[in-house]
């Protein structure tokens, strides 16, 4: 079966495809068992440095009390970053000066910065002019950091998928007379958001990976900075970082297998916003397309 962006391999690409396969597969093998070895022979397999993992008090005093910190991080983040990126990346757009320079002025400027480089500043600025807690500080200070960031970036991830809407569809709204505020709410967002969907999701996922920027220079209590702590305790560095990469992992695919679920709901949910008719309706539609216009001396 062909169409027009794929055709069907014949019987010389099938064998290529499998003999690819088999070589990756059989590369894949080798290095799992030479990390093996090596982690064997470094003594990284002993049962003494995994055990704590199987034991409830390096979970709930350590692990747990970090991914909470991370997913409040993270979350706070995420609620305040997405709507301030979407106001920004709506500015950009303007048709006022006015507006338009100073949004696209703070875009480019965050944009510009390294995430950590914010933190720091963040940190500092709380440190010398607030009196914000030394214990809240590094929360607000990785919080102001990943929204100062993930704003400037979200803002252009939305001003990308406006604009790549059929410029069609805001003629058809000037014609009708909507105002742009009215075209933009009402027409223009609900379509982009399907198609601004992965690039939102994978900075969602980057915000969830940032968190341990602050946990490493700023002292927050977020996972990676506990996992520390538990790796003086138990001596078990390797084991320690192996886990928290898994919990990563996991995170991280839960969030994508969510946006990925509602990505799909979203397109059936455009494809079925039609009324179903009966069939008594579908006749009566037939009826007066055909009769009407004779009844009433239209024309065809």
């Amino acid at each position: 079966m062909t169409s027009v962006l794929y055709d069907a391999p014949g019987p010389r690409a099938k064998r290529r495809n499998v003999i690819l396969s088999v070589v990756f597969v059989a590369v894949l093998l080798l290095v799992l068992w030479w990390v093996y070895r090596t982690m064997d022979d470094k003594g990284q397999l002993e049962w003494s440095l995994w055990k704590p993992f199987t034991e409830s008090e390096a979970w709930t005093t350590y692990l747990l009390p970090g991914l909470g910190d991370t997913l409040k991080a993270a979350a706070l983040a995420m609620i305040i970053a997405l709507p301030l990126g979407a106001v920004l990346g709506i500015a950009r757009m303007s048709d006022h000066r006015w507006v338009r320079v100073p949004a696209a002025a703070v875009v480019e400027f965050f944009r510009a910065i390294p995430v950590l480089l914010l933190m720091l500043f963040a940190n500092e600025f709380f440190a010398r002019s607030t009196n914000v807690s030394s214990t809240d500080r590094p929360l607000y200070a990785v919080v102001t950091g990943l929204v100062l960031y993930n704003a400037s970036v979200l803002a252009e991830v939305v001003r990308a998928g406006i604009l790549s809407l059929p410029k069609g569809q805001t003629e058809a709204a000037q014609a009708i007379g909507l105002r742009k505020s009215q075209t933009m709410s009402s027409i223009l967002l609900p379509q982009a958001v399907t198609a601004m969907l992965p690039a939102i999701v994978s900075q969602l996922v980057v915000i969830v990976k940032d968190t341990a920027l602050g946990g490493v220079m700023l002292g927050f209590t977020e996972l990676l900075n506990t996992r520390g702590t538990l790796a003086a305790n138990y001596a078990n560095v390797i084991p320690s970082f192996i886990v928290v990469a898994v919990i990563f992992i996991v995170l991280n695919f839960i969030l994508t297998s969510f946006a990925s679920w509602l990505e799909g709901r979203l397109r059936r949910s455009k494809r079925s916003t039609g009324a179903v008719l009966g069939a008594e309706d579908v006749d009566d539609l037939n009826a007066a397309e055909v009769g009407g216009p004779h009844k009433t001396g239209g024309v065809l």
